[in-house]
Formats: C-alpha cells, structure tokens, sequence
C-alpha cells in the first residue's frame, strides 16, 4: 500500500529538488505526484513499502529540521541588514504604495460592508 510521505502543495521548487536529491542519494525508492494547478489534488512524494516510508521520513525529519535552522538564519541575516520587515519599513521606504495599498483595502472593506450598513 502506498505510504505518503510529503504533501508538495505550497513547496518551494528548490526545496523539492534537494529532497528528490536526498532521496537519491540514500536509495530510496519513491514516485511523485504533482500538485494539480487547481487545489484539488495535493501530490506528494510517496513510497510502497512499510520499511522504505520509515527510513524516508527519518531522513525527512532530519532535512526539515536542517532546512528549518537555516531559514531562520537567512531570515535573521536579512532582518538585521534591514532588508525585511513589517508595514512600517515598507511605509518608510515605498510611502505611495504602501498608503494606495492601505487606501484599497479600506474601500473593498467599505463596498463589502455597505449592503449590511444599509440594512440598520
């Protein structure tokens, strides 16, 4: 019976090859079934047998937990260099579109509420 071993909605493409990399490396026989373009189907990386879905999610957990530290890394790299942030750094840097953004989202807010507002 087929074991699934990843869910590859929402998965980076890189991600996804250095997992097909892993896997190769260590011998283990998987297939994979692409994500459909519409939601409907998840695809995934998946295995046959019992004994190869175990040993694939050991070398799964060990490659997220690698994966995971090192994205925290970049992410506080580039959060101290001032490279990423929150609305306030993206109102300092880029005020129009920042405040048209902001401007937008109280209007649909305002055509999605007015139908009730009308009611009372």
């Amino acid at each position: 019976m087929p074991h699934h071993l990843m869910n590859l909605r929402h998965v980076p493409d890189d991600e996804a090859d250095e997992i097909r990399a892993l896997f190769d490396a260590h011998d283990v026989r998987f297939y994979e079934t692409p994500p459909s373009r519409w939601g409907i189907s998840m695809g995934g990386f998946w295995v046959h047998d019992t004994e190869e879905a175990n040993r694939a999610r050991v070398l799964l957990q060990d490659y997220q937990r690698k994966r995971m530290e090192s994205q925290r890394e970049a992410y506080e790299a580039r959060r101290s260099n001032g490279e990423t942030g929150g609305i306030w750094r993206m109102f300092r840097h880029k005020p129009l579109r920042t405040l048209a953004a902001c401007v937008a989202i109280v209007v649909m807010i305002g055509f999605s509420l007015l139908p009730f507002i009308r009611l009372g």
